[in-house]
């Protein structure tokens, strides 16, 4: 898709109800989004999460990383992480998001995903290190993968594929009121680098 010709509307609000959802579509070119993508790939220590789920060890396909601007302590599923200094290329994206949101972050959550087989099951956002309603931007490059949002009440679902380079803002009472997934799928045989983000606020 070429970015000049971009018809998406980035203040249109995807979700009908208690939430922003905001999807700015690619917010580069392709062979920049390519240049990001075999940069975070070669560059980034990537290790296999480690989560306990009902009480039960498991270890994900697919692979993790932890970043901030301080070593932030982030606990999900049960498993805690000690943030990484951003490295250039984190920081440039940073900036970047920074500018196209007017929000700020301090932290960002990085997954690898190395084919459609991998994805992530519903969850929300809402531990408790995170800014209570704070912006979440999400940035995705390599392969399109569709992008769910569920309802916690009513179980309506709101689908999005996210293009290569693309960012997705999620805001508000997004977090309170729905649940988000990446379901996995057989069509994709390529791999999909994921950033998340975030604001944590530490005591």
């Amino acid at each position: 898709m070429n970015l000049f010709t971009n018809q998406i509307d980035p203040d249109k609000n995807w979700l009908p109800k208690e939430g922003t959802v905001n999807y700015f579509g690619p917010i580069m070119e392709s062979t920049e989004a390519n240049r990001y993508f075999q940069k975070l790939w070669e560059t980034i220590p990537w290790e296999h999460d480690e989560v306990k789920i009902f009480g039960k060890h498991i270890t994900t396909k697919r692979k993790v990383a932890w970043y901030g601007e301080k070593p932030f302590r982030y606990t999900y599923s049960n498993s805690t992480k000690k943030a990484l200094f951003w490295t250039p290329e984190l920081l440039e994206l940073k900036n970047l998001i920074e500018h196209l949101t007017k929000k700020t972050f301090n932290s960002c959550l990085l997954n690898l995903y190395h084919s459609g087989e991998e994805g992530m099951s519903w969850h929300s956002d809402d531990e408790k290190e995170l800014k209570q309603d704070g912006a979440i931007a999400s940035l995705s490059f390599g392969a399109e993968r569709k992008f769910v949002f569920k309802h916690k009440i009513t179980k309506e679902k709101v689908e999005i594929v996210l293009d290569h380079g693309s960012l997705l803002v999620m805001k508000g009472k997004t977090q309170t009121f729905w649940q988000h997934s990446l379901p996995p799928t057989k069509k994709v045989k390529t791999p999909r680098i994921n950033l998340t983000f975030r604001t944590i606020e530490q005591l």
